[in-house]
């Protein structure tokens, strides 16, 4: 009966989700080029509103609602690298993303792809970024299906499997994804967000009085037998000390600002004001992040024992054995919906990259981008539930693999746009240097390394070796102005691109210049 109850108010919630996305896209364009942008940014429209729901629900994942509170469990003050990158990651995005909405507003751009191929005028050089960001980005939705199959068999009380669940897991955002888009997962992220912050605000009170009579008792008995959680490098040989922590910080926090997803979220602005006051606004909601933390650590004296990936189930585990089967079913809801919204993002992201920089690289796709795109997104999905079946991994392990990947892409993608004197050889020598460095880190099992995150060492090497063969090579020549080249954001081109048309999606923005070296 629990399970039939729960799984029948999942159900019904998960209709609810995709009647939304149906209802945001209704009388959108849908056709040629235009419906690429309708579908992968909103049609470059979406106010403040919107756009803070979609980027909070990008940043708070299954990952924040399970990973948290399973690294809180495992670890414990570690975990708060998550407020503190996201933090920092917003305040830098005030700066970065006006910028990089200007430059793709006025060249017709879409994804990063796109600007690096601009930038450089190489048109191969944005398919290259799209698979190896590809790649990178392929953890984070296996991460999303693995915390969202985790809710499903968990609020179904065994009765659905986790491989069941990862499959529906995955059938529920790709169809959604697929027909809603941007748009679609905007909206989604508004019911999203209310049953979010009604939830952990009621677990937040509810778990302390009901396991400990208080938060008095709690966090007393938690300072007294659980000390070790409490510093770093928190529980057990972790490594995971005060250099990892500042240094994962650091990392993680100009990461955030070129990661695809929350450029997707950039660029769905209707004007760069909009995203200054998002990144007002953001930081507000990582106030919400402690409450899995701490809950993961209330979970040590509830539920002890749990090893491994089975640390993800702490904070359901308390939900499951003391809330009745409606309840259970309301908060499973708002944590599978912190799995959709943002693997949504993640997957159109990767259809987005494929169709626009890769694909239409073919002459008979050319013209079919977004069905180009879509398609992607079915295949993406389909390796993603693959990798979860054969290759699991704790969530918080899935998310620092992805960002130290992505680190990478830091040089070529802000470095390259705010100075012109970067070469095509130099960003491309760093980057093969950055990549080699974190996958031979990551897959030996040595991050951290000498106390430090990982990727920052890969991104050191990656600067270094872009700057020596930048200043020791030959300069480019490129016969393009900066304006056209250099990413900026000036208040009186924001106000003229806002009013006027949208600019038509050209290839990837280069004449036939593009052949010619850029960088000068």
């Amino acid at each position: 009966m629990n399970a039939a109850v729960a799984t029948s108010v999942f159900g019904a919630f998960m209709v609810v989700t995709v009647a939304l996305g149906l209802l945001a896209v209704r009388g959108r364009g849908n056709r040629g080029r235009d419906g690429l942008a309708e579908w992968s940014v909103g049609g470059r429209s979406l106010g403040t509103v919107f756009i803070w729901v979609l980027m909070a629900g990008e940043g708070y994942t299954s990952f924040s609602y399970l990973g948290a509170a399973g690294w809180g469990y495992n670890y414990g003050a570690p975990v708060l690298y998550v407020v503190a990158y996201m933090s920092c990651g917003y305040a830098v995005g005030y700066v970065v993303g006006p910028m990089l909405w200007a430059y793709a507003r006025r060249h017709g751009l879409v994804g990063i792809t796109d600007m690096v191929a601009h930038r450089f005028g190489r048109p191969w050089l944005g398919a290259l970024v799209a698979v190896l960001a590809t790649v990178f980005l392929l953890p984070y939705i296996q991460l999303q299906i693995t915390g969202m199959g985790v809710v499903v068999s968990t609020i179904s009380y065994g009765a659905i499997s986790l491989n069941w669940a990862y499959f529906i897991a995955f059938a529920v955002t790709t169809g959604f994804v697929v027909v809603s888009g941007l748009r679609g997962s905007a909206w989604v992220s508004v019911l999203k967000d209310v049953l979010v912050i009604a939830t952990l605000g009621f677990l937040a009170l509810y778990v302390p009085m009901h396991y400990f009579d208080g938060y008095g008792p709690f966090l007393d008995r938690l300072v007294t037998e659980k000390s070790e959680w409490l510093t770093f490098p928190g529980h057990g040989d972790s490594g995971l000390g005060q250099a990892w922590f500042i240094t994962t910080s650091f990392l993680n926090s100009l990461t955030v600002v070129i990661f695809p997803t929350t450029v997707a979220g950039y660029l769905g602005a209707k004007n760069a004001d909009v995203l200054r006051r998002n990144a007002m606004w953001l930081p507000a909601y990582n106030v919400l992040l402690f409450v899995p933390m701490l809950l993961g650590m209330a979970a040590l004296f509830v539920v002890p024992g749990l090893v491994g990936a089975e640390s993800n189930l702490a904070l359901f585990k308390l939900v499951v054995d003391s809330l009745p089967a409606w309840a259970v079913g309301v908060i499973g809801v708002a944590a599978a919906l912190s799995s959709i919204v943002p693997m949504a993002v993640f997957m159109l992201v990767i259809g987005t990259m494929w169709g626009r920089s890769v694909l239409s690289l073919v002459p008979r796709w050319e013209q079919r981008q977004k069905g180009a795109a879509q398609t992607v997104v079915v295949a993406a999905g389909v390796i993603a539930l693959v990798l979860t079946y054969t290759a699991p991994n704790t969530l918080v392990r899935l998310s620092l693999i992805s960002y130290e990947g992505m680190a990478q892409l830091l040089p070529m993608v802000l470095l390259g746009l705010m100075w012109r004197r970067l070469t095509l050889l130099g960003a491309m020598a760093g980057l093969v240097v950055g990549v080699g460095v974190v996958c031979a880190f990551v897959f030996t099992g040595n991050d951290p390394v000498w106390g430090v995150n990982a990727g920052i060492v890969a991104l050191g090497a990656n600067l270094a070796v872009a700057l020596v063969v930048t200043y020791a090579g030959p300069r480019e020549h490129d016969d393009r102005p900066d304006g056209d080249v250099l990413a900026r954001d000036e208040p009186g081109e924001r106000r003229e691109t806002a009013e006027g048309r949208e600019p038509e999606l050209s290839g990837v923005g280069v004449s036939e210049a593009s052949d010619a070296p850029a960088g000068a």
